[in-house]
């Protein structure tokens, strides 16, 4: 799920201070500790291979995020894509690939046990 900045309803706006929420964005019920990631990634940057191993090759892990600056477009099982674009909020559900269309830096929080197997399965791949 992508949403824009200028679609997050403003809840309150006075001078100095505006306020939006995006209510129902994911739900985190048994997912037990989460991470806080801060990702750097260029250009071309694509998980698929990486990715290759885990259960459907997809990366299992739920995330909710920011991007800060760039563009990533995520793939799911289905084949279905999206994009993200700087100042977008998103949410990726378990079963997605990411490619990085323009060097980009997001920050994410994601289940801590499921994204640190992920994250380890990538430095493996990476090894060798």
């Amino acid at each position: 799920m992508r949403v824009a900045k200028e679609d997050v309803d403003v809840k309150m706006e006075i001078p100095g201070a505006v306020i939006r929420q995006r209510t129902d964005f994911g739900d985190a019920t048994g997912l037990g500790k989460f991470s806080a990631e801060y990702f750097s990634l260029a250009t071309g940057v694509d998980t698929t291979p990486l990715f290759q191993g885990l259960e459907g090759n997809l990366c299992q892990c739920p995330h909710w995020g920011f991007v800060l600056r760039g563009r990533l477009t995520t793939t799911d099982a289905d084949g279905v894509q999206e994009t993200v674009n700087a100042n977008d909020l998103f949410h990726w559900p378990p079963g997605h690939n990411v490619k990085v269309d323009s060097d980009a830096e997001i920050v994410m929080f994601s289940p801590q046990h499921e994204h640190s197997h992920v994250i380890k399965h990538v430095i493996e791949k990476v090894k060798n």
